[in-house]
């Protein structure tokens, strides 16, 4: 039985200004900086060399690794650099320079029409060969998820529609604007995962794609359209899984412990566009909003496109924007400068003002204990950072700081200000690294 809701979570507000907006196709640039790190797991070694031609959609970018995901050019024209460059993650990352011709030569076509003609590891080939991973902002590559061990058999394939994060809107306009290539993409994975049962989870403050979406499963018996309470981190993967079957994921485990695969709106898209189209991934919709762009709105954006000419494509930004941030504002990434590439996972764009951006003094803990009522997983964030300010990393792990989802409510929260959110995610980077070594 589906869960009614779930622990924690806090209710930030909506600001979803860009509901209205229908999504455009924004130009391609006349040159993309296309990194080498999209995703989770082992980075891309380039495939072409400076001055190659390339066309649209060619491989650019591999890995022998199977939890990696190739990259494709979102552009034809030729090779100018490879060259270390600025990543939204916060350094420079390994990134290949293309100068678009603007012939948009494809370097892809054909597709399939009906699933009928494919066997699962057909669509896992599909999708991996066409680079895609969690377009919800996670990145892990796709063909990964689809892939669970033998003793781990999946009943639920779950799309998450919810989009929790304020000011985003993109899935909302995909639900209304590619509702049918959701619900073959659902297909595809419930056939890649020999799965009977599917359900698309919407937040209930949207109610037109719930009716869409609902209409246009209305003959699918195995496909169920779920509303959800809107809360934030409706769309965590945990707390989704809790909702729609009253599973709880165990500390430490995955979905397919407890029989599910999620996906995001958009990687259900991309699944279906790779196998109808063969089109890898090399685009995708980006809101960008908030109170420091000119014109807000959805966009479809080639990966490689800096932030910078996206701002001026939506009129510039205002002149007490303060801040950028790649995402939302829970979960999302501030970025120093706008010249940073839109990537695989770059789910908005949101830039502040100042009246938006407030500076506070971090104070001492006051034991209050809202952190913990916040926190979807049930952790204690003001033990563990704690922990971590004074260096006891043994004791945060033992206070399981790896099973948090770092979607910020604790910091949220916090009267006093404290950046837990912060020292849990150095924790645990420090916990990973120390395992790595061992």
């Amino acid at each position: 039985m589906a869960g009614e809701t779930f622990r924690g979570g806090v209710e930030p507000g909506h600001f979803k200004y860009t509901t209205e907006d229908a999504v455009e196709k924004m130009a391609a640039p006349s040159k993309v900086y296309i990194p080498m790190e999209q995703h989770i797991g082992a980075p891309c070694e380039p495939v072409v060399s400076k001055g190659d031609k390339v066309k649209l959609g060619q491989k650019i970018g591999g890995s022998d690794s199977f939890v990696s995901a190739p990259i494709h050019s979102s552009v034809s024209g030729e090779v100018v650099d490879i060259t270390e460059y600025n990543h939204p993650i916060g350094k420079k990352a390994k990134t290949i320079v293309i100068e678009s011709d603007g012939q948009d030569e494809a370097d892809y076509s054909g597709g399939y029409d009906s699933l009928d003609e494919l066997s699962s590891d057909d669509i896992k080939k599909i999708v991996k060969e066409a680079g895609i991973v969690g377009m919800g902002g996670a990145t892990f590559p796709t063909h990964v998820k689809l892939s669970p061990p033998e003793d781990k058999p999946i009943d639920t394939v779950i799309i998450n529609g919810a989009e929790c994060e304020p000011y985003l809107t993109s899935d909302h306009r995909m639900m209304l604007e590619q509702g049918e290539e959701i619900v073959f993409g659902l297909k595809s994975i419930m056939k890649a995962v020999n799965c009977d049962k599917g359900v698309i989870g919407i937040e209930d403050n949207k109610k037109d794609a719930i009716e869409n979406m609902k209409e246009l499963v209305k003959d699918e018996n195995n496909i169920e359209v779920m509303v959800f309470e809107t809360k934030y981190p409706q769309g965590a993967e945990k707390q989704l899984i809790t909702v729609a079957t009253g599973r709880e994921v165990p500390s430490g485990g995955l979905p397919m412990d407890v029989g599910c695969v999620v996906n995001n709106v958009g990687t259900a898209i991309a699944i279906s566009e790779a196998i109808r189209y063969n089109k890898p991934s090399y685009e995708r919709v980006v809101t960008v909003t908030g109170p420091g762009v000119n014109e807000a709105g959805n966009f479809k954006i080639r990966v490689g496109t800096l932030a910078s000419e996206v701002i001026e494509n939506c009129a510039g930004m205002s002149q007490n924007t303060r801040k950028i941030v790649m995402g939302g504002p829970m979960m999302g990434l501030s970025q120093p400068s706008p010249e940073f590439p839109v990537i695989k996972g770059t789910s908005g764009l949101l830039l502040l003002t100042e009246n938006e951006v407030q500076f506070f003094e971090e104070k001492p803990c006051i034991s209050c204990g809202r952190c913990i009522d916040s926190c979807p997983v049930s952790l204690l964030p003001n033990m563990i950072a704690h922990f971590t300010e004074n260096e006891r990393l043994e004791q945060a792990e033992e206070y399981n700081a790896l099973d948090c989802i770092e979607c910020g409510c604790c910091t949220y929260i916090c009267p006093t200000k404290r950046p837990l959110v912060q020292y849990i995610r150095m924790a645990k980077g420090e916990i990973m690294a120390k395992r790595r070594k061992n």
